[in-house]
Formats: C-alpha cells, structure tokens, sequence
C-alpha cells in the first residue's frame, strides 16, 4: 500500500496569524497552531511537535508561579523567549507547506493567438 504525505498549504497571512496568536497570548496558547496541524495532516511528527509545546506549557507554567516571588527567573524568561522563536521559526518557514501555483483554466490558450493569415506566405 502505498503511504503519501498529505499536504497542508497556508499563505503568508494564515502563518503570520498563527504566529500572532502565539506571541500575543504571551505563548499560552503555543500549542494550538501545532494542534491544527496535527489533526488536519496527522502525521507522528506533527503529533511529537504537538506534544513539546504541550508538555512546554505543562511545565512553565507551574515553573512560573513557583518561582513568581521577588525579580523572577531570568532562565525562566530565557527558555520562554527561545522557545516562542524557534515556534515563530516553525510556523512561518517550516510547517506548512507552499500554495502550489493555479493551473490555468480549460481552454485558456498558454501562447497568445497566432497572427492572421498564412504563415507559409510572410
């Protein structure tokens, strides 16, 4: 049985809005774009991304409010901001995949028409 890979294309304004809401909610809902695109294309590596961010946010977040006491936890804000810009990276370059270009329509002509008359006699 032959296994094809589906494709999941998105243009620059659906990566960019996934990219947003990622960055706007301060990065608690990182997941969900990866979760998009674990259930439309399903793939196991689709999934295992699902699951870094998911396991991500299960893990900062307690890791925030232990620490929420005083300066705060400049790792902390590190491993944060890494993480938002290798998901920003992911989304925007190496997720989804490139619109393939549209076919022209039947009965479009490729070439423009032929000039009149005989070409035998120019």
């Amino acid at each position: 049985m032959e296994r094809r890979s589906k494709r999941l294309e998105a243009g620059w304004l659906q990566r960019i809005a996934w990219v947003a809401l990622a960055w706007l909610s301060c990065g608690l809902l990182i997941w969900v774009p990866f979760l998009y695109v674990a259930i439309r294309r399903g793939l196991g590596s689709d999934w295992g991304a699902f699951a870094a961010f998911a396991l991500y946010e299960c893990v900062t977040l307690p890791w925030a409010v232990v620490r929420g006491d005083g300066q705060g936890d400049p790792f902390l804000g590190l491993v944060v901001l890494l993480t938002m810009l290798m998901a920003a990276g992911l989304l925007l370059f190496a997720v989804f995949d490139r619109p393939t270009p549209k076919q022209q329509g039947y009965g479009a002509m490729p070439f423009p028409p032929p000039p009149h008359g005989n070409p035998y006699l120019r």
